[in-house]
């Protein structure tokens, strides 16, 4: 037995996903990776102020920071879910590392110039842009279900804790020794962080067809998200939410600054009390979804969120504000960490890095435009203004949205299954072969052909969510209670691939149709594939 074993047997509830070794590694990666994205943003906003006196270029460092995550998060999230997953995490760790490298060889050989440490940054990003969906993907493949709440707040715990660590440790380089050497530090944590991904043993399900085409993977998960009513709702609460508690985040070096007439100590000390409080909340996450439900808790966080960013800038001085920063940072934690955790369990395992790429859009997408909207407020105005008009905001969209709830849809049972009807064609057909067309021909009682025109509306997701391009639900004109259902896939591997993708609760949904079927023999089931003919 390990050494190790004793401790890690002794970890307190919150800790209890560092028990899984694969966690283990894959949580170091992470944290140390979002070290290495704060110190290189620190270090490339001074080394912009080094190059130029210009407020819109230094400013645009954080845009050209962000913006890869929010326009290829879809693309990136595609090819999380068409490739290898490990191989994929090393290597958009290598790209991260290697650009470390040039930046640190430019900055040490003086090469930068305003422009191309935009660039560079920008390519930092894409780096970025492609590692989030493929370590979101991967997490509940290692930890059972009923711990993931708890994976998601240790990944939380972690950007909090690189948030406070990162700028801390670039501006101790900085001081020390020099902006180059924080790039060249973030070289060797991401290559240790290569390191560390490359020793993780997955065993990832190894599928006989061919790989999803790139295009096709990217449409698919846009349809996904657009008949899956959870995901729905939970991408409009995220925006929503995001929209808001930007305005917290983005104000408070005007905070520190201005309001409360501070220097950077001010605005570490308040950072460092909303970190505090997420990574309180991390540590108390068992006990308060015992108590209280999912929509509950991004309730009562929305409101107490709104209510203590108010109070900060109503406080007449800093030490009655940090308090309220704690509390803010637990809110803010309980809220995120909610809508994750219940974006996670929304999707199947095939289509995941493409669900939480959607996710992570409209995160960013929400702090982005929250970002620029409450600053253009404040610019108007003051940061008082800003700060309560956007807590009303938020309390307004709580109450407007109640009807997307977290908890309002069943919850669906995703785990793959073996459904019933399998393939056995007449010849050997290839795979890129089609349009393929699979027709269903129903005979209903005429009292109960209400009710399975009510399945069928359910039915009709569950088809488009498996892939097919289309659906459609056909009644015989001259045989009451008839029915004939048709959907079409792109190909004959698109339509196979939909035998990987039938889950407990499509099973359960076949059954149930079946159920209306009248005839002694169960429904008829034709495929077609489209001929080639010469005109």
């Amino acid at each position: 037995m390990s050494t190790r074993t004793p401790f890690i047997s002794k970890l307190p509830v919150w800790l209890t996903p560092l028990k899984f070794p694969a966690f283990r590694a894959l949580w170091s990666t992470w944290l140390v990776a979002n070290i290495c994205m704060w110190t290189n943003d620190v270090a490339a906003a001074w080394m912009m102020t080094s190059l130029t006196t210009s407020a819109t270029l230094i400013a645009l460092v954080q845009t050209a920071s962000n913006l890869p995550v929010l326009l290829l998060g879809v693309p990136c999230g595609a090819l999380a879910d068409i490739l290898n997953r490990k191989r994929f995490f090393v290597f958009t760790q290598l790209w991260v590392a290697v650009t470390a490298i040039i930046l640190f060889v430019c900055a040490t050989f003086k090469l930068l110039d305003p422009n191309l440490l935009l660039i560079l940054t920008f390519i930092n990003g894409i780096g970025l842009a492609m590692r989030w969906p493929v370590y979101a993907s991967i997490i509940p493949e290692i930890i059972p279900r009923d711990s993931l709440h708890l994976a998601l707040g240790l990944n939380s715990i972690a950007m909090n804790t690189s948030r406070i660590l990162g700028p801390l440790i670039a501006g101790f380089i900085i001081a020390a020794i020099g902006t180059e050497f924080v790039f060249a530090l973030n070289m060797i944590l991401s290559l240790l962080a290569t390191w560390i991904v490359m020793r993780w043993k997955n065993q990832s399900y190894v599928s006989t067809l061919p790989g999803e085409r790139f295009f096709g993977a990217m449409r698919l998960g846009a349809q996904y998200i657009r008949q899956s009513r959870p995901m729905r709702s939970i991408l409009l609460r995220s925006f929503l939410f995001y929209t808001q508690s930007s305005c917290l985040l983005a104000l408070l070096p005007v905070i520190a600054k201005d309001h409360f007439e501070g220097n950077a100590n001010t605005f570490t000390l308040l950072l460092s009390s909303l970190g505090l409080g997420a990574i309180v909340a991390g540590s108390q996450l068992q006990h308060l979804r015992v108590r209280w439900r999912p929509q509950e808790l991004a309730s009562y966080g929305i409101i107490i969120l709104s209510t203590s960013s108010v109070g900060v800038v109503l406080v007449p001085s800093i030490w009655y504000a940090l308090p309220l920063m704690v509390i803010a940072g637990m809110s803010w934690f309980c809220v995120a960490n909610t809508l994750g955790t219940a974006s996670q369990l929304s999707l199947p395992n095939w289509i995941r890095a493409r669900g939480m790429s959607f996710y992570q859009m409209s995160l960013m997408g929400g702090s982005a435009i929250g970002a620029f909207l409450w600053g253009a407020i404040t610019s108007s105005s003051n940061v008082t203004t800003s700060i309560c008009i956007s807590s009303v905001f938020g309390l307004v969209a709580l109450v407007s949205i109640r009807k997307h709830r977290l908890d309002g849809h069943t919850s669906e049972d995703l785990s793959p299954v073996c459904p019933i009807e399998r393939p056995h064609p007449s010849r050997d057909i290839d795979p890129d072969e089609g349009p393929v067309m699979i027709s269903m021909e129903y005979h209903i009682n005429k009292s109960h052909v209400d009710d399975f025109k009510k399945l069928m509306v359910k039915t009709r997701r569950s088809r488009l969510k498996q892939g097919a391009l289309s659906w459609s639900l056909f009644e015989d004109a001259e045989h009451q209670g008839k029915f004939l259902e048709y959907f079409v896939f792109e190909t004959w591997a698109d339509y196979l691939r939909r035998f990987d993708r039938f889950t407990a609760d499509d099973l359960l949904m076949q059954e149930e149709r079946h159920r209306f079927h009248i005839d002694s023999s169960p429904p008829k089931l034709t495929r077609r594939i489209a001929a080639a003919i010469k005109s």
